[in-house]
């Protein structure tokens, strides 16, 4: 067999195969024996039907069984050979295929990309010493009062800080505002909607104007848009709300004492402090190895620079893409507004993308390199941890992963949150003061691994605020 290989570029290949008359031949003649053993024609016992009646019965079958035979012999063949790393399946075309002449086919593949695996022992991070101070709790304590707080109707004028409860419709440029931003209804009219008085709340400027109104008051609220609003057709442009004051909420917030910690679960209020103490530490703690993890990914990333295959790009640009519509949906976007987004969500999509194709090529090296594996007991207990998750039991998820190929996606997962377990064992972590400036936005191992099953739906809009599709995910955040 002649075996011709080109470089059509970094992670193209085209192969072209001449396979000899003889081994055509050959093949033909060990496939018609197959099928005259096994055919079964009117008048005869299975394989005692004489050949030529076999061969005129089954010419099509006999020839398709010899092609798919020859072409796939050859191509394992040349992959060894040529010690290929090929990505998915070729694509095959015949050029010359028949008795007694040679099979000629060309096959176009995609290869993993060639590189050299940079030093990734001692990658550098910094890491910012931060304790939790007395103004942090302080901070998270009033957070609980809030949410602890009554809200009490009262007949007065609204003040700074109360709530309003209003009935509202808008306009843009003379018209209702759903006319200039068709997806902004919650924008263009609402009822016994709660509008906290202050500068920065719903549309910067507008609870400020109800100062002074009292139920039953009607007042014209004039607001000028941001540049950078979400809603873009309304960015930079001037509304003008008619708006009725049902009524004013104020809020009453309980007293730092043992009746709100029972509110919360806790058994007295400096057993509650204690708790938002050790809750604090715990964010700061996570926050901080999330981010050494993402310094040290990102130095990954900066160590070597090699082309990425496009089929493998695609694919995961279209994982991205369908993860950000589906955040978004659940969040309350509507299709129309992603809809104008597209183009924006496939950049940001498709560059995540690259960025997760390249992780994925370099924690493949390290592994093979490290000896590091997904164990059998490792696997057992992501799949039972993902069953929980999404309320299965473990032998019917483990079945619909198998079915649907997904537990290569989980061994894989595995290996890579084992790699960067390795990277950051072995980092060089540096001890920032907190003054310093934070490292640039990093990449995290975690984004690299792929999705489990199904997207957690994102937090919800604020009412009525037209949110914007977002933009595509961290490089790096599972």
């Amino acid at each position: 067999m002649n075996v011709t290989i080109n470089s059509l570029s970094p992670c193209k290949k085209q192969a072209r195969f001449e396979v000899p008359v003889e081994a055509v031949d050959k093949t033909f003649e060990e496939v018609t024996r197959d099928f005259c053993k096994h055919a079964s024609m009117p008048g005869f016992r299975p394989g005692k039907a004489p050949a030529a009646m076999v061969i005129k019965q089954y010419e099509e079958d006999i020839a398709k069984q010899v092609r798919t035979k020859l072409i796939s012999d050859a191509y394992r063949q040349a992959v060894k050979d040529h010690h290929l790393d090929v990505l998915g399946q070729p694509d095959i075309e015949e050029v010359q295929f028949g008795k007694n002449q040679p099979l000629v086919f060309v096959a176009n593949m995609e290869t993993a990309p060639e590189f050299e695996l940079p030093e990734y022992r001692g990658l550098p991070a910094r890491r910012e010493q931060r304790a939790v101070s007395e103004e942090d709790i302080r901070k998270a304590l009033e957070v609980l009062r809030a949410q602890a707080a009554d809200f009490e109707t009262v007949d007065r004028e609204v003040a700074a800080g109360d709530f309003a409860v209003v009935n509202y419709t808008g306009a843009c440029d003379g018209k209702p505002m759903i006319e200039t931003a068709p997806t902004a209804r919650g924008l263009n009219a609402q009822k016994q909607f709660w509008v906290e008085v202050k500068p920065d709340s719903f549309i910067p400027g507008f609870a400020m104007q109800l100062v002074g109104a009292k139920a039953g008051d009607h007042r014209t609220v004039t607001v000028e848009f941001p540049p950078d609003f979400v809603t873009r057709q309304l960015a930079g442009k001037k509304g003008e709300y008619q708006v009725d004051v049902a009524g004013v909420k104020a809020r009453r917030l309980p007293e730092l004492d043992d009746a709100l910690a029972l509110k919360f679960g806790a058994e007295t209020f400096e057993k509650l402090r204690e708790g938002v103490r050790q809750d604090l530490q715990n964010e700061l703690n996570t926050k901080n190895k999330r981010s050494i993890r993402n310094q040290i990914v990102r130095a990954l990333l900066n160590r070597v620079y090699f082309d990425l295959p496009d089929v493998m790009v695609q694919h995961e640009t279209r994982n991205v893409v369908y993860d950000i519509v589906s955040e978004n949906q659940q969040r309350g976007i509507s299709p129309d507004l992603l809809e104008q987004q597209k183009d924006q969500i496939y950049s940001a999509a498709n560059q995540s993308a690259k960025e997760r194709v390249k992780i994925a090529f370099l924690f493949q090296r390290i592994a093979a390199k490290e000896g590091i594996r997904a164990e059998q007991t490792d696997i057992n207990a992501r799949v039972v941890t993902l069953a929980q998750t999404y309320k299965m039991p473990p032998a019917k998820f483990l079945k619909e992963l198998e079915k649907r190929d997904g537990l290569a996606e989980v061994v894989q997962q595995i290996v890579h949150e084992k790699v960067i377990d390795f990277l950051e064992d072995h980092a060089v972590v540096e001890n920032a003061a907190p003054e310093d400036p934070p490292p640039a936005p990093a990449s995290s191992a975690e984004d690299a691994a792929p999705e489990t099953p199904g997207p957690e739906p994102a937090s919800g809009p604020e009412p009525a605020s037209g949110p914007e599709p977002a933009s595509g995910p961290e490089p790096g955040s599972a």
